[in-house]
């Protein structure tokens, strides 16, 4: 596996969650840059060195609501 693919949403209670597409790795945190930190962890314990992706691809997606 070449790259691996996350969605990153805003979870109702504060902060970001993410879950990648394909494989059951989830994670979440406090802010942008602690969750970057935390996918890079996520995958690194998940697969052995060989098999390591080499690029993360987070897809952030935001819902945003407005009075029309």
């Amino acid at each position: 596996m070449s790259e691996i693919h996350f969605i990153v949403e805003e979870a109702p209670e504060g902060g970001y969650v993410a879950h990648a597409l394909g494989v059951d790795i989830f994670t979440e945190a406090d802010d942008l840059p602690a969750l970057r930190e935390l996918v890079r962890d996520a995958v690194s314990c998940h697969f052995d060195p060989a098999e390591k992706p080499s690029l993360i691809r987070l897809h952030i997606t935001r819902e945003e609501a407005i009075a029309a």
